[in-house]
């Protein structure tokens, strides 16, 4: 099965950012929980986040009041969107990838990266996350996985036929092959290489409730449905709103997995 390039992640989300927005899930409060007990996320910090998006991870690190968030987003449409609906004197939102920005060495207390960090090179951007952090900094990788194996997921079922053929994301979400958050193993061995402690890794399971409108619109942040040619793209995302109104009554849930990962930098 074709993998997307991995450099398709700084374009693929930026068509419309307003419905990137609003038809992506929020994380559960227990990520923020976690990076309070286990990443120090606390006031008066210095937080660098890399793959910002539009915001959702962002507002909430904003809300534990740091003296300064730098957010590096690569897209300059949702650095755009980003800066002005999340607008505060404390965030800097740098519109460059993370390989490119300029970023000091030791300036920062905790790194975070929320269901973005699969499309970097974690051979290349673990260590230099590594010589960002202060000493004792913290790093948390999160993401939001649509999936989880240990339930039945109906509408997955029904509807994977749809993706036949299509090329993956490197989250590797719905591909039958590994779930990129979900690799406990490899990203817990990635992170030790390069110089982190890491903790044993939280899996939050919820459940995600939506309308067939809101079918469309979520499955249209896709990476995967993104890179497709507009009518081919229209088509899928009809046939999936029509299989939510039709063969289950307009509401389906979605099985959700919020995977944590916290690490320390070790000297």
């Amino acid at each position: 099965m074709v993998s997307l390039d991995r450099s398709f992640g700084r374009e693929a989300f930026g068509d419309d950012p307003a419905n990137y927005h609003s038809a992506r899930p929020a994380y559960p409060q227990e990520t923020w929980a976690a990076l309070r007990e286990r990443a120090g996320l606390r006031p008066g910090i210095e937080i660098l986040e890399i793959g910002a998006g539009t915001g959702l991870a962002t507002l909430p690190l904003l809300a534990a009041h740091p003296a300064h968030l730098t957010a590096v987003e690569p897209d300059p449409r949702l650095a755009d969107f980003l800066r002005a609906t999340a607008a505060n004197a404390r965030l800097d939102v740098v519109a460059a990838s993370f390989e490119d920005a300029d970023l000091a060495p030791a300036s920062f207390d905790l790194a975070v990266s929320a269901t973005a960090f699969h499309w970097l090179d974690a051979r290349s951007a673990l260590p230099r996350l590594h010589t960002l952090l202060r000493q004792d900094g913290a790093l948390a990788l999160v993401w939001n996985i649509f999936g989880d194996d240990s339930r039945p997921d109906p509408f997955h079922e029904a509807t994977t036929h749809l993706f036949a053929g299509h090329r993956t994301s490197y989250s590797g979400g719905g591909t039958g092959g590994p779930i990129y958050g979900m690799d406990m193993e490899q990203r817990l061995r990635e992170m030790t290489e390069a110089g982190f402690h890491p903790d044993p890794p939280q899996f939050v399971r919820w459940t995600l409730s939506l309308d067939a409108v809101g079918v469309r619109n979520l499955y249209a942040t896709y990476s995967n449905v993104t890179a497709l040619a507009a009518t081919e793209r229209t088509e899928l995302l009809d046939a999936l709103a029509r299989i939510a109104a039709q063969q289950f009554g307009g509401r389906i849930d979605r099985n959700m997995t919020t995977a944590i990962y916290t690490a320390r930098c070790v000297s």
